[in-house]
């Protein structure tokens, strides 16, 4: 699933480690989660205005993960990220990672909340929170 038009998608790449191989011989699960979260501070880093970095953070509350088919050693994939509408104090936030041939490996759903950073607590995703990720169009990093 592509990101929408009106959503600005941020894509990376990686490339699969020895110390990312399970005992199956593929990336392990968890290295999995660790990109979803890498692609997604990344694309925060492009996007939110230093003023809201200093003000506020976010924070995941769930994953919802599946996986595809297997990524090897030495395979460099692409992380694509983006995010839904806003809800309240979360974002759901979308990532697919394809390999080289373009295929999709795995599919992430992810819900981040957002937080204060002074007192701690959930504030609401308002529009202007909002704006960098409405944008349109790709960003990549690689």
């Amino acid at each position: 699933m592509p990101a929408p038009a009106d959503r600005t998608a941020f894509s990376m790449t990686v490339t699969a480690q020895p110390a990312d191989i399970d005992i199956m011989g593929h990336v392990n699960n968890a290295v999995y989660v660790r990109w979803v979260q890498e692609v997604a501070t990344e694309h925060l880093a492009h996007v939110v205005p230093q003023e809201h970095t200093d003000r506020m953070f976010w924070l995941v509350t769930r994953h919802e993960i599946d996986y595809l088919a297997a990524t090897l050693e030495g395979e460099t994939v692409t992380l694509t990220t983006w995010v839904g509408t806003p809800k309240g104090a979360r974002f759901d936030r979308f990532v697919d990672i394809t390999g080289p041939d373009g295929k999709l490996r795995v599919r992430a759903h992810t819900t981040w909340a957002l937080l204060d950073r002074e007192a701690g607590r959930l504030m609401r995703v308002t529009p202007d929170i909002a704006a960098p990720f409405m944008g349109g169009g790709a960003n990549a990093a690689d």
